[in-house]
């Protein structure tokens, strides 16, 4: 038998993710469910939906992805391994589709826990944090109060303190049931409506939490913010998030960090900007000043003869790295101040410098009169 094209059959890439296999084989699936098949071709609608069915179970397991990469579809006996397509078909009758992702893990992701309720992952949760710029560059530690749900403690969660086995399903957690339909019978699987999946039922509902199994509290949790991050940058802190169902793992909290605008600082990645007045004496004559840090001060030489505007580089003196050791440089531009009002000394000192008249010279150069 030719090897089948499983790819092609699904019409993805061989780079495609489990992701995109999984939308496109309920495209393709509600295309070619034979239910929905015009009456002379319900035997090849049913054909083509079980084979891009069995394309995706192997598509969507990383273990029997490799198997196909490397020898083929004949490594599968044919394609179809075996499976049972009735639990598909039946979620899509009627037009009732329900959680095809879920539908997708329960009949291909692996067979054991078939028909049991599946352990789900918390939500994550989110919470916003104000930082000032000086709690950014040095790093800082924050208490953040939280309302969410927690498993109860006296039960662990599992809504009593005393079990006893489903009579329903006889402990197994799901219920068979047989349907005939124009292809023949179909043995549809599902969990247990009495007791979900589980394959027990309580015998008592606990006092804590009233048989729900998790209790709402108010959490303060404390939240190391690193040196050096920035505005509107999300800090992970894992298995803080919702509760899991089913036994699942909880979610992770993400702690959203908001920067506050400084009075005198500007930040550009790790650099900072700032702009410094200093008088005419300074800019022609130079002088050595004390310019603010992010974290104090600092001495700064201005060379004789500074224009205004004029931007100088300190070293070392920005943010901190944030996932490297080292810091960004802070710049630092002259502004040369004039004052409102000076002396009467100051101002015949001031029309000595005008009588020099530079801007006549500096026109005589150029215009050559």
């Amino acid at each position: 038998m030719a090897d089948k094209d499983y790819y092609e059959l699904l019409g993805v890439s061989k780079n495609s993710t489990k992701e995109d296999i999984k939308k496109a084989y309920k495209k393709l699936a509600l295309k070619y469910h034979p239910d929905r098949a015009p009456e002379d071709k319900k035997q090849e609608y049913e054909e083509k939906f079980k084979e891009i069915s069995a394309a995706a179970a192997v598509l969507g397991d990383e273990k029997k992805r490799r198997q196909y990469d490397q020898f083929g579809s004949s490594s599968f006996e044919g394609g179809q391994q075996g499976f049972d397509f009735s639990d598909v078909m039946s979620q899509f009758r009627s037009g009732s589709f329900g959680d095809f992702g879920d539908i997708f893990d329960q009949i291909f992701g692996g067979g054991g826990s078939r028909g049991r309720s599946r352990a789900r992952r918390g939500s994550d949760l989110l919470y916003e944090v104000a930082l000032t710029l000086e709690e950014a560059a040095e790093g800082v530690e924050k208490t953040i109060s939280l309302n969410k749900l927690e498993h109860c403690k006296t039960c662990h969660g599992k809504g009593a303190t005393s079990f006893e086995n489903c009579h329903h399903c006889h402990g197994s957690g799901y219920i068979k049931q047989t349907q005939r339909t124009a292809f023949g019978l179909f043995q549809q699987t599902g969990p247990c409506p009495y007791c979900h999946g589980k394959g027990e039922l309580p015998r008592d509902s606990c006092s804590e939490c009233a048989g729900e199994g998790f209790i709402r509290i108010k959490k303060e949790l404390e939240v190391s913010i690193p040196a050096g991050v920035d505005n509107n940058m999300r800090l992970r802190v894992s298995g803080e998030g919702e509760i899991g169902e089913n036994s699942g793992p909880a979610g992770d909290l993400y702690v959203q960090v908001h920067v506050s605008e400084h009075k005198y600082f500007k930040r550009s990645e790790d650099d900072l900007h700032i702009t410094i007045p200093i008088s005419f004496s300074q800019a022609v004559l130079g002088d050595e000043i004390d310019v603010p840090t992010i974290d104090g001060t600092a001495t700064f030489k201005i060379p004789a003869g500074t224009s205004s505007e004029t931007t100088f580089r300190m070293k070392g003196k920005g943010i901190r790295h944030l996932h490297s050791s080292g810091k960004g440089d802070q710049l630092v531009k002259v502004k040369i101040a004039v004052p409102e009002k000076i002396t009467k000394k100051q101002k015949d000192l001031i029309l000595q410098l005008k009588e020099e008249k530079p801007i006549k010279s500096f026109l005589q150069k150029i215009f050559g009169s």
